[in-house]
């Protein structure tokens, strides 16, 4: 049953129709538990609320299927502007952002002059901005970008899935670069062909690549609500006697606060990945698919709202 579950809320995640729809109904269906606010300012209070609780943040502003020039060039404009909120507020606060937001599936030309400009305003505002990975299909292009990008900019990351049969070799090719990874299970419904369909399989890989990066030596970001990973990760510190300031913990806005706030008073580095913006159906359809609970939450908010 939460294999099916997980295969709806993919299948709702991946919907255009829906996607654009869900955009006239505001913050329904449970979407204020995982997105901060429809713009960077509403979001720039809870991001300043956590850090003075000793959070740090990565904000994202949601977008998905742009596939048209201008509204790319607006999403990179909103990037910019998020930037200067972070700058201007002293925020500690890092960048997310989708390259399918920006244009990736326009042209490549257009994808890379918008990166550029964000690159150039974080550069100058000493912002960490870091490509999200989208589906299997985008992946090449994604890393293609970032290693691009990497040789012009210090202040870019990307992340890796552990799901994929190939992320160790991603791993391995990227070392050189001595990059900043989150490094995560994957979030896509990809076909067997090229991913782990069993979890047990995708938790074993995700271990490797934790203890794979963090040996490389590079700041490895670990993007988990799993307590079997956070626990490995722990022995991992006590085995290898690697420094905290080597790694941070990074979890969702509205997930497992309790997880957060421990693992906080415990010492760690907790970075909390915090969107807003208005396009929030498919990534919200993505935190439905990955733990039942949160479809309950939502659920109950529903009800609550109809009576």
């Amino acid at each position: 049953m939460e294999q099916l579950m997980r295969n709806f809320f993919l299948f709702l995640s991946n919907n255009k129709a829906l996607t654009k729809a869900a955009k006239k109904y505001g913050f329904r269906f449970g979407a204020s538990r995982f997105v901060a606010g429809v713009n960077i300012h509403e979001a720039a209070k809870k991001i300043k609320e956590l850090n003075e609780k000793g959070f740090v943040i990565t904000v994202d502003h949601l977008g998905e299927f742009i596939d048209n020039e201008t509204e790319a060039r607006q999403s990179a404009q909103e990037c910019i502007r998020a930037i200067q909120v972070i700058a201007h507020q002293q925020l500690n606060a890092e960048l997310s952002l989708k390259l399918t937001s920006l244009g990736m599936d326009i042209s490549y030309e257009l994808v890379m002059e918008n990166m550029r400009n964000i690159m150039q305003t974080a550069k100058e505002h000493q912002v960490i901005v870091t490509l999200d990975m989208e589906d299997y299909g985008r992946l090449e292009q994604t890393l293609d970008i970032f290693t691009t990008l990497k040789q012009e900019f210090d202040n870019v990351g990307t992340v890796l899935q552990a799901y994929l049969y190939r992320v160790e070799k991603d791993l391995e090719a990227l070392n050189k670069y001595k990059p900043y990874l989150r490094l995560v299970k994957g979030a896509y419904k990809e076909s067997e062909e090229v991913a782990f369909p069993n979890k047990a399989d995708v938790d074993k890989n995700y271990k490797k690549i934790i203890k794979q990066n963090l040996l490389y030596g590079n700041y490895t970001a670990i993007a988990t609500h799993d307590d079997e990973i956070i626990e490995y990760t722990k022995e991992l510190e006590q085995t290898y006697h690697l420094s905290r300031d080597q790694f941070e913990f990074q979890m969702l806005y509205g997930i497992r606060n309790d997880l957060q706030d421990r693992l906080l008073k415990e010492g760690y580095k907790v970075r909390i990945y915090l969107p807003y913006g208005e396009d929030w159906f498919g990534y919200n359809m993505r935190r439905l698919a990955e733990r039942p609970a949160n479809v309950m939450f939502v659920l109950r908010g529903v009800l609550k709202k109809s009576k």
